[in-house]
């Protein structure tokens, strides 16, 4: 089967929307939070670790209830057109400040982003199911997850280069202004709205499962369960995702507490005629690059094999981000040429992953005779949310634990810990991703024994 461009692009579109938000959720939210909303820290690792760990189980639950809708589109594309507009109306919500004390606050917080995560699940589940079912060939599957991560960083680019302006334009030229937030949250939600509903109509549901045998729920999860290649690949996402989240949510303090040491100003550049935080460079840079490294991640696991590359990657991802913790607040060059390295190995994780969930899917459908597409690319973003819940937590837990205050000159206890969290606390994530992905089974060969495998079992696996 061969796969057009356009649909190729059109599946893309899908993530670039989803990414657009949770690279703005990763990246600021903690900030926005802190400096802008005016929680502590601590208070909001928490929330963040309540909240996800609702919301990682019920990622399984949209699955299922995926795997079992019926429509005209197919099981998947509908959520795209139904979710696509909650999904935007909950985002500008979410980065709304109300005029309420601490507590009323901190409620409104846990609701909106709760319900935010809850919106997300509902229609970024169904699109990662759609990678299972748009074509049953490896080499398709490879390249749909390298489009489709090429514009969620291209989406995350587009986030990480416009939030700061877009804030400081609605906001009187400031970060922590409320009403900045919310309408620069409003542009990201049309265009999100837009993109999803592309994405809807420049793709096609054809795999259908080789035999057709109802199951019930509890089949299903106890397949999942004795599923080997999923504990293992799941086990190893968290890890790698550990590390993203963790360096993703310290950055904005690195930058605006270690570098510039607090004095407004003083964390700029300029690039050629424009005038750029050291923020927002060290984020564009990482976005750029982890476009390079899915643009790398096909040619390299078509070359190598998946399971080598994710190795190969978190070593170097680790290996780098310790030398973080040496430099010197003035040695700025070194801390973007090594974003950059570090983002373009990061960068071909993530394709990989998609990737190997549709083989898992194959693979469960070999050894019982039942595709649950869904239910196991709901796992994915399970593992996904559960290393950002693990993450997140961590990083508002460490801040407050290593003395930060918002809006201060730090002591130098905080800044210390920032520093760890930019170099040996994510790297201990990466390195146990590369222990867990050693034990992963399903090498290229065996794929390739479960595809031939699924498509003499009845003729054919696919509609056109």
């Amino acid at each position: 089967m061969y796969i057009q461009l356009k649909e190729k692009i059109g599946y893309g579109l899908g993530d670039a929307a989803s990414s657009m938000f949770w690279k703005v959720f990763s990246m600021y939210l903690l900030f926005f939070y802190t400096d802008v909303f005016g929680l502590d820290a601590a208070v909001v690792g928490t929330m963040f670790l309540i909240t996800r760990i609702w919301d990682s189980f019920f990622d399984p639950v949209v699955g299922v209830m995926a795997d079992r809708t019926q429509s005209k589109w197919g099981k998947f594309r509908p959520y795209l057109l139904w979710i696509a507009i909650p999904f935007g109306l909950i985002g500008v919500i979410t980065f709304y400040t109300p005029d309420f004390g601490q507590t009323g606050k901190l409620i409104y917080a846990y609701i909106t982003y709760s319900l935010m995560m809850m919106i997300y699940s509902l229609i970024n589940v169904p699109y990662a199911s759609l990678l299972g079912v748009m074509s049953s060939d490896t080499r398709d599957r490879n390249a749909l997850s390298s489009y489709r991560m090429v514009f969620a960083f291209g989406g995350s680019l587009v986030a990480l280069w416009g939030i700061e302006p877009l804030v400081k334009n609605f906001g009187n030229g400031t970060m922590v202004s409320s009403s900045g937030w919310v309408w620069a949250m409003v542009v990201f939600s049309l265009v999100a709205v837009l993109l999803f509903w592309g994405c809807f109509y420049l793709t096609k549901e054809r795999v259908k499962p080789v035999v057709e045998k109802a199951a019930s729920l509890k089949d299903d999860i106890k397949d999942l369960f004795a599923n080997k290649p999923w504990w293992i690949l799941s086990v190893a996402a968290i890890a790698a995702l550990v590390f993203n989240s963790i360096r993703d949510g310290a950055a904005v303090y690195y930058f605006k507490y270690y570098v510039s040491d607090g004095v407004v100003g003083q964390d700029s550049y300029s690039l050629w005629s424009a005038t750029l935080s050291l923020t927002t460079l060290y984020l564009v840079i990482g976005q750029a690059s982890n476009i390079i490294g899915v643009v790398l991640a096909t040619p390299l696991a078509n070359r190598f094999g998946k399971k080598q590359v994710f190795f190969t990657a978190n070593v170097l991802a680790a290996s780098l981000s310790i030398l973080f913790y040496f430099l010197d607040r003035t040695n700025v060059g070194a801390m973007l040429l090594l974003q950059c390295i570090i983002s373009i190995c990061a960068g071909s994780v993530f394709p990989l992953l998609w990737s190997m969930y549709a083989d898992i899917a194959d693979f469960s459908e070999w050894r019982n005779g039942r595709r649950a597409t869904g239910l196991i690319f709901s796992s994915s973003s399970m593992a996904q949310k559960f290393g950002w819940t693990i993450g997140g937590a961590a990083t508002g837990w460490l801040l407050a634990s290593f003395g930060f205050k918002a809006n201060v000159v730090q002591s130098t206890s905080s800044l210390e810990g920032i520093k760890y969290m930019l170099s040996f606390l994510p790297a201990a994530g990466a390195a146990i991703a590369v222990i867990i992905i050693f034990f992963y089974p399903l090498h290229e060969q065996k794929v390739a024994e479960v595809s031939t495998a699924l498509a003499s079992r009845n003729g054919t696996t696919t509609q056109d």
